[in-house]
């Protein structure tokens, strides 16, 4: 988390005004933030720890210079300091982007105040991880199914799901520029969606390693990721599949469409970054036609425009399958979405994708039920 906030006061020229750590800061990987920018505190507090000569990877040494908060294992607390720092602009007149980060398992914990911050209006990002069933070995008490449903639902709070760190460092330039609008409900043509007003951002993201992509975005690769989904290989006019993912199941579904382009054409892949922008730009483009706007577009019709509406579209992301199903709606298309609804089981990553049926294997054996013709090879099936 620390490093990404050094990036983005680079980009914007926005610093960020302190973190608030409701988990222990070990778990949590804020150690080089703490280090750099201290611990919060009324007054100057000595090191304990380097006081007592007890070897410490942290420095405990608190001032009012500091800008992280440490609150322990406190959920609520964390949502209700959010809140009140959140609305530092409208109270005292000094903007403050207050960063908060916990476990994505325990947002449900303190729900009421998330609701209640955004409710009134205060500007904070939420950071938490590890999502879905990431942190397989620690069993069915840290595995999130249902947030990315709260992410989609939550009035006032912009959901993101990036699966790249180039892609974090876009959605976190934008958010930062989100969380400071204040210009009204005017939307945006291009996406029907309201950011001028702005709000609250919630990043959902994961301790799962990816190996990373090198390679050079462009300008409209910028927008589209900032606006909920980008074309990581763009569908052709005889396509017959395209695979919609989210987040860490990336991996899977670039293996799902390379096996799949042996055999069939134009397979696509879509990333969507932002389910919850997709969504809110697709059913406020809808409201504005039934009022009789006929000319209005929003994001993910652009993107789908090109899909052949005989094309296949299977979506998988780690989190419950609702998320994404939406997405057949926009033209049509016959979908298949894969994710976890359950929790409980321990295991390795691999072993729980293949239980929950969102690992490549289960993502070629869906490309069946909207796309059928040719049976799938069975090496496929094993991979």
């Amino acid at each position: 988390m620390a490093q990404f906030s050094m990036e983005i006061m680079r980009l914007t020229g926005s610093v960020p005004r302190g973190n608030q750590q409701p988990d222990v800061s070990v778990s949590t990987n804020l150690g080089p933030w703490i280090n750099k920018r201290g611990i919060f505190a009324g007054q100057h507090e000595d090191d304990v720890f380097r006081k007592e000569r007890i070897a410490s990877p942290f420095v405990w040494e608190g001032s009012p210079a500091g800008q992280h908060i440490e609150l322990g294992i406190a959920e609520m607390n964390l949502t209700t300091l959010l809140s009140a720092l959140g609305l530092s602009h409208s109270l005292f007149g000094e903007r403050l982007f207050p960063v908060g980060t916990l476990y994505d398992p325990f947002i449900q914990r303190c729900l009421d105040g998330l609701n209640y911050a955004c409710y009134q209006d205060a500007r904070f990002m939420l950071a938490a991880t590890p999502s879905g069933i990431t942190l397989a070995p620690e069993g069915g008490a840290h595995q999130s199914i249902s947030t990315p449903l709260i992410g989609l639902a939550q009035d006032g709070l912009a959901s993101f799901e990036p699966s790249f760190v180039d892609e974090l460092a876009i959605i976190m330039r934008f958010a930062f520029d989100y969380m400071q609008g204040s210009e009204g409900t005017l939307r945006d043509p291009e996406t029907c969606l309201c950011d001028g007003a702005g709000g609250s951002v919630y990043l959902r993201l994961s301790t799962r390693p990816l190996e990373q992509p090198v390679r050079q975005l462009t300008d409209m690769d910028e927008k589209n990721i900032a606006s909920g989904g980008y074309w990581l290989r763009k569908p052709g006019p005889n396509a017959e599949v395209v695979i919609a993912y989210t987040g860490v199941v990336a991996p899977e579904a670039i293996r799902a469409a390379g096996l799949l382009g042996e055999d069939r054409r134009d397979v696509g892949l879509l990333a969507i970054t932002s389910a919850d922008r997709l969504y809110a730009g697709w059913t406020a483009a809808g409201r504005e036609r039934e009022a009789g706007i006929t000319d209005v577009q929003c994001h993910a019709k652009r993107l789908l425009a090109g899909v052949p509406t005989r094309c296949g579209l299977v979506t998988v992301l780690d989190g419950h399958p609702a998320t994404l199903a939406w997405l057949g709606s926009v033209y049509g298309h016959r979908t298949r979405s894969l994710g976890v609804e359950h929790f409980g089981q321990t295991g390795t990553i691999d072993e729980l994708y293949r239980h929950y049926g969102v690992d490549t294997s289960a993502i070629l054996r869906a490309t069946q039920a909207v796309a059928p013709g040719r049976p799938l090879r069975h090496d496929w099936l094993a991979a």
